[in-house]
């Protein structure tokens, strides 16, 4: 199996494309076949890795063109029409290089992002969105003298979105994210719907309203890339659909303006 990879070091003129071989035994993942490459061609080779069982999100990467875990995307699969992602175009999904994709599996850092080494990019940005949430929960009180008691119903709502591992895929694959610098994305945004269908939450109304801006829940152009391309499950666009649904029933017209001209700010406030 051969294994066309996207090369960058800071300081280049520009990026460039090496191409390896390596065996694809059946089981094999992404994630291996780098590691093997890494091991026995190119020690320089730099990615990011750590659980290797879908749990951490450090190894999400553009897999032919579709931002997946390495850790869990199959080689054995990769060409296989049945396994096919649509996404909605953007940018990083136009075919820039030599690419066979019958024979060949093309691996680039993850989009959006400002490129570090190779296939590592800095998660800054994305990070910086997730804390202008304020994702920590702020209980209601008076506390109860052991736990909260929750319905299985409201158990199950929240889980849709507690199972969202940080790895930023949804962030690569947004079409919204590719031209709008203060757009939180569909990460941080399905993380701030989490707290406020929390019946736990102090104060959840003040959640949805902390994102009613034009570059908030309104930015959103529903392309549902990343509930595609989330390896949990996570449906981002649907927690922002709710969201704009209840906004409008409260609040007829039009969205607050963003102040400021940069991002990401706190929105949170």
């Amino acid at each position: 199996m051969k294994f066309r990879v996207f090369r960058y070091t800071q300081g280049d003129d520009a990026p460039h494309y090496d191409v390896f071989e390596t065996c694809g035994v059946p089981g094999m993942s992404v994630l291996a076949a780098l590691t093997t490459i890494q091991e026995q061609q190119d020690p320089g080779l730099s990615f990011r890795s750590s659980c290797r069982g879908a749990v951490c999100g450090a190894c999400a990467m553009l897999i032919n063109k579709v931002p997946r875990l390495a850790c869990r995307s199959q080689v054995t699969g990769l060409t296989d029409k049945k396994n096919l992602v649509h996404l909605s175009p953007y940018p990083a999904l136009e075919v820039t290089t030599l690419w066979d994709p019958a024979t060949e599996v093309l691996v680039e850092p993850l989009p959006h992002l400002p490129l570090l080494k190779d296939l590592v990019v800095d998660m800054t940005a994305f990070f910086d969105f997730l804390q202008s949430v304020d994702p920590v929960f702020h209980p209601r009180e008076p506390l109860p003298g052991k736990e909260f008691h929750m319905e299985p119903d409201a158990v199950r709502k929240l889980e849709r979105f507690t199972n969202c591992v940080l790895c930023g895929a949804c962030f690569g694959a947004c079409p919204v994210n590719s031209r709008n610098p203060k757009y939180p994305g569909p990460a941080a945004l399905a993380t701030l719907y989490r707290f406020h269908i929390d019946p736990r939450e102090h104060d959840p109304g003040s959640r949805i309203l902390a994102a009613d801006t034009e570059s908030g829940w309104w930015a959103c152009e529903f392309h549902t890339n990343c509930t595609r391309v989330c390896p949990k499950g996570v449906p981002p666009a649907f927690a922002i659909g709710r969201a704009r649904n209840e906004l409008k029933q409260k609040r007829p017209g039009p969205p607050t303006r963003d102040l400021g001209d940069d991002g990401p700010s706190d929105i949170s406030r």
